[in-house]
């Protein structure tokens, strides 16, 4: 492709009426990778790349013979559920590296969402650009105008500049995926990440400029209520300011400093049902820690969002700052730098957090060191250090070295191992962990292969470890074939996994065998099957649920499940699930819902209700949670959203309401109420804590 300049800045107003559009013929031909991979896209789409001296303009028509089917219901900024819509991307690789990229959605809404990508492989959504878009409709279809400044990107000097890029487009009445370039099926929903796929970008200019700096300060006002504290707190008035400061020190990498950090309008954790014996997890959400989440992962691989892989631990958790014993820690200052230079991808993270004896926690730094090389066309080879000063505990410090690589067999096949260690005053015995995983993902054909080790002193002070001390072979194979005599069906799935953990003794602690049959319809419905039996030996007694303990010794159980993944161009779309059969030495029926209902253009719905009915030897008991989330979208960048969940295991109900409004890219006003009560009192739910707050950034860029 070749972008063109322009004259005079675009207006960004979606109509496509300027003359450049009428003098410039557009690139066509998108080509399909889902239903038909190779075919010719069954409806047109008409690209323009365009620039002037401070932006890149993306310019789109969608035609659609069927316009009024266009499904889109989605403007909130970031939300997954615009990418359920009918979607429009564009990636661009502003280093030509074949790998790394930034990307850029939106919805005939003009709803914005945008990510970074690392390696071909790993995919943070929760990078936040500076950016704007601007859509219209018509009677055959929709346009778009995107505007990214060059000072949102980094790429190499300025001038004249290649670039690596592909375009997306979703049809959601058809369940079409189309690229500028052949995409291959096996890639998935993934595709438009495939890098060495993407077409080439040339005749584009770059500003030289001046290093990028923007400063964020915010001011905040907020009233609070605890009345589980000691002592009490009630109706407290406090303020607070502080800022984000964001130096670009070369086109490549950057560096940030904030000081007295502050994460009021993050919304709170969803409630979550725990009927295992390990630790939950919970994703990390404070914006200033996700910026950049990519460079710092080590060890696993990419298409997970935030969520590790099941039993993996995670070296650097960011929750382990400004976080602890359940309650926020104040952050003092913090520096950060990430980039490239080269083939070598960096980042530097040191927080200080103040010491805060109500959540016993000392003044603490953290220290994260993160370097990769770039191996090959699509392979990695890094190194992590993490340093945490005082430790968990309040003495010492706690130190993680770590190598891991990354490696590209084929375009389908992929290795990963990563091998850890720590050291931690007192804990003398096995304090490694290590892992090799082998992953073929065909189209038709998948496997999996994987050994892992987590000592029992292992113990990565700024990170996570779910499942202590063990020693897990995993394989898992996959038959997924096309059938071409069965028109209401795309895809079937054939799955087998095997999953056998013991300590690091030998002892067996877990065996699960589980086959699974998937159906995948051609309206993106989705239906499974499937059975699993379980061994598992608890070496100590277990207290499932209040009152009710497992005596130790092994177990075995087994259950049958079911699930029905609705379409999102359902106006009733989300995941029903069923689950019934034995469980440790009784009984348990499982089920629930977790989805979306349209009501509206602009509101929506977003109900969750899992419940479980367990019968066992030692006492009976019932889990019951319930989250609703409603959402009312004025504009992509003005929206109200309120959370409210119940809980029966700790018979709490709580709720979360949050308003903002970014009324210019990169500045916002957020409104947040939250309210936490306690059930088991008589008459209306008595309150436990309560939080008005109101936070006001602004983006000042120079």
């Amino acid at each position: 492709m070749r972008a063109v300049r322009l004259d005079q800045p675009l207006t960004l107003d979606g109509n496509l009426d300027e003359p450049v559009y009428l003098n410039v013929f557009p690139v066509d031909g998108l080509i399909q990778q889902e239903p038909n991979e190779g075919a010719p896209a069954t409806e047109d789409t008409d690209l323009w790349v365009l620039f002037d001296e401070r932006n890149v303009y993306i310019a789109a028509r969608c035609w659609d013979s069927q316009a009024d089917q266009i499904m889109a219901n989605e403007m909130r900024r970031d939300n997954f559920g615009l990418y359920q819509n009918d979607n429009f991307a564009v990636v661009l690789d502003t280093f030509y590296d074949r790998r790394n990229a930034f990307v850029f959605h939106t919805n005939p809404l003009g709803g914005l969402m945008d990510a970074q990508l690392i390696d071909e492989n790993l995919f943070n959504l929760d990078w936040d650009g500076v950016w704007d878009v601007r859509t219209k409709r018509f009677e055959k279809g929709w346009t778009l105008e995107m505007a990214i400044p060059f000072k949102s990107l980094r790429y190499q000097g300025g001038g004249p500049q290649v670039w690596g890029i592909n375009v997306r487009r979703i049809l959601r009445s058809k369940n079409e995926f189309t690229h500028i370039t052949r995409i291959p099926q096996s890639w998935g929903q993934r595709g438009v990440l495939k890098m060495s796929s993407a077409a080439t970008l040339v005749g584009l200019e770059a500003p030289h400029g001046s290093k990028s700096i923007q400063l964020t300060p915010y001011v905040k006002g907020d009233v609070n209520t605890d009345l589980e504290a000691t002592p009490t707190v009630e109706n407290e008035i406090d303020g607070e300011v502080g800022f984000d400061f964001k130096w670009g020190l070369t086109r490549n990498l950057v560096f940030d400093f904030t000081y007295n950090t502050d994460f009021a309008e993050v919304e709170v954790d969803e409630e979550q049902v725990n009927l295992t014996r390990f630790s939950l997890f919970f994703p990390e959400k404070r914006d200033f820690f996700l910026e950049g989440q990519g460079i710092f992962s080590f060890g696993v691989e990419g298409g997970r969002g935030t969520l590790p892989p099941p039993n993996v631990p995670v070296i650097f958790f960011s929750r382990q700052i400004g976080l602890q014993g359940g309650l926020s820690v104040p952050i003092v200052a913090g520096t950060r730098l990430t980039g490239r230079a080269g083939a070598y991808s960096l980042g530097f993270l040191q927080m200080r957090t103040e010491e805060f004896p109500l959540a016993n926690a000392a003044e603490t730094d953290f220290t994260v060191v993160r370097l990769k090389r770039d191996l090959f066309q699509r392979s990695n080879l890094g190194v992590i250090f993490t340093r945490r000063s005082p430790g968990r505990d309040g003495t010492g410090e706690n130190l993680v070295y770590g190598i891991d690589t990354d490696l590209a067999l084929s375009a389908d096949t992929r290795v990963h191992a990563y091998y850890a260690k720590s050291e931690t005053p007192g804990l003398d015995g096995i304090d490694e962990s290590y892992r090799g995983r082998l992953n073929y993902a065909g189209d038709r054909y998948g496997l999996e292969l994987e050994y892992m080790r987590v000592g029992p002193d292992f113990n990565p002070g700024v990170g996570f470890v779910g499942r202590e001390d063990f020693d897990r072979a995993y394989a898992t194979f996959r038959f997924s074939p096309r059938p071409q005599w069965w028109r209401a069906v795309r895809r079937l799935n054939f799955r087998g996994t095997f999953d056998y953990i013991t300590d690091t003794e030998g002892t067996l602690e877990t065996r699960i065998g589980q086959v699974g049959f998937l159906v995948e319809f051609e309206n993106s419905d989705r239906t499974e099957i499937g059975f699993q039996r379980e061994l598992e030996f608890l070496p100590e007694p277990f207290e499932i649920s209040d009152g009710i303990v497992l005596p130790s010794g092994t177990y075995r159980f087994q259950e049958i499940f079911y699930r029905y993944l609705m379409g999102p161009h359902r106006k009733i779309a989300g995941n029903f699930f069923f689950v019934a059969g034995t469980f440790w030495n009784g009984e348990r029926i499982g089920a629930g819902y977790d989805g979306r209902v349209g009501l509206a253009e602009r509101l929506s719905l977003e109900p969750g209700i899992q419940y479980n009915r367990v019968e066992l030897v030692e006492g009976n008991f019932t889990t019951k949670l319930f989250t609703a989330r409603v959402n009312y979208t004025f504009t992509p960048r003005i929206f109200l959203s309120a959370l409210l969940q119940y809980n029966s295991t700790n018979e709490t109900v709580g709720a979360n309401v949050r308003f903002r409004w970014e009324f210019q890219p990169g500045s916002d006003l957020f409104v947040v109420y939250t309210d936490g009560r306690d059930i088991l009192q008589p008459g209306f739910p008595s309150m436990l804590n309560r939080t008005f707050v109101v936070k006001l950034t602004k983006l000042v860029r120079f």
